[in-house]
């Protein structure tokens, strides 16, 4: 098999061989593609807010912020755009290159995504890379949001389509590719990717790769996430996954998806730093930063430093710092 070639026809039966595999031979095919399309010891940071919390319609069985459980998230509405500015700028000073926001909609209304826009142009203003996600877009909101300069949106598909309506009723499989397509389609960068643990098979988690790999172009961003039991929710009992479980789907997702780039997400902070460092090693090369993720803890800014200065990682740079990087080399060759 030749993994340098970009596909988007992958069988199902060729990723469960991947995810069959022993596991240093799995890691090492992984790391070799990796390396062949980024620097393996540099890592994208990114850092995220939740913008509104809480009283979603939504019935995702894994979400602390739905109407519908009982959990001990109070709802909050929109923030005001000063307190994004503000968080934002603290997290370009601890490194972060990308700021993304988060909030609990369905989708949201055209007057809540005017507000959004004015957060969108004020970090992207900063030298920021932006993200959001709000849940289901038209057509029409997300060419707006296209206009107003967003770098990425998030919208995950969660889990096998087989499986998903173990997790969530209120919407389809189906809406969240149609939300993908609308992404894609006003030229905005795709960040979608899934939650294991949720009591998924390992078909389950092929499915899931299988579709994010065979869009008709890979997203840019995947996150791959631990899924966070949160008291209150239908999933607060699931059946975890054993973390080498979790490390080989990082790899099969790089195997799968080489130029993208593959976010260790939530549930960092159950990892030891032993089984970070071999997702890193297995191809991911992103991650979320700050002590929290929406409404769920992440490790400490500190802690994820000392690691990084441990495994020998750095970060990788801001828009706004590579920007003065080529100006200053353009004035040293002049």
């Amino acid at each position: 098999m030749n993994d340098t070639i970009l596909r988007h026809d992958w069988r199902i039966e060729e990723i469960e061989a991947l995810l069959d595999l022993p596991f240093n031979d799995l890691l090492f095919r992984a790391q070799t593609l990796h390396r062949a399309h980024f620097d393996p010891n540099q890592v994208q940071v990114s850092s995220l807010l939740s913008i509104k919390t809480g009283a979603c319609s939504e019935d995702c069985g894994y979400c602390s912020q739905s109407a519908k459980y009982n959990t001990d998230v109070e709802p909050e509405r929109l923030l005001p755009v000063g307190e994004v500015i503000e968080a934002a700028s603290a997290a370009k000073a601890k490194g972060a290159s990308r700021f993304c926001m988060g909030a609990a909609w369905r989708n949201p209304t055209d007057k809540n995504l005017e507000r959004v826009i004015e957060m969108v142009e004020a970090v992207h203003g900063m030298g920021m890379e932006t993200c959001i996600t709000l849940g289901m877009l038209t057509e029409a909101q997300a060419q707006r949001l296209s206009e107003a300069g967003l770098d990425y949106y998030n919208h995950n598909l969660d889990t096998s389509p087989e499986f998903y309506g173990e997790v969530i009723t209120t919407r389809t499989f189906e809406d969240r590719l149609d939300t993908l397509a609308h992404v894609r389609n006003a030229g905005i960068n795709v960040c979608s990717g899934g939650i294991l643990g949720m009591g998924e098979s390992r078909r389950d988690r092929a499915r899931m790769l299988q579709e994010l790999a065979n869009l008709p172009r890979h997203p840019e961003s995947v996150p791959i996430n631990m899924l966070v039991p949160v008291e209150g929710t239908p999933l607060y009992d699931a059946e975890g996954i054993d973390h080498l479980e979790f490390i080989r789907t990082i790899a099969v997702a790089r195997l799968l998806m080489p130029e993208s780039y593959v976010r260790l997400s939530a549930g960092r902070a159950e990892m030891s730093d032993e089984a970070q460092a071999l997702c890193f090693l297995a191809g991911a090369n992103s991650i979320f930063y700050g002590e929290r993720l929406l409404t769920t803890d992440n490790p400490e800014t500190d802690a994820d430093r000392q690691l990084f200065n441990r495994l020998g990682l750095t970060m990788e740079a801001s828009v706004e710092s590579m920007v003065k990087a080529a100006k200053g080399s353009c004035r040293k060759s002049a």
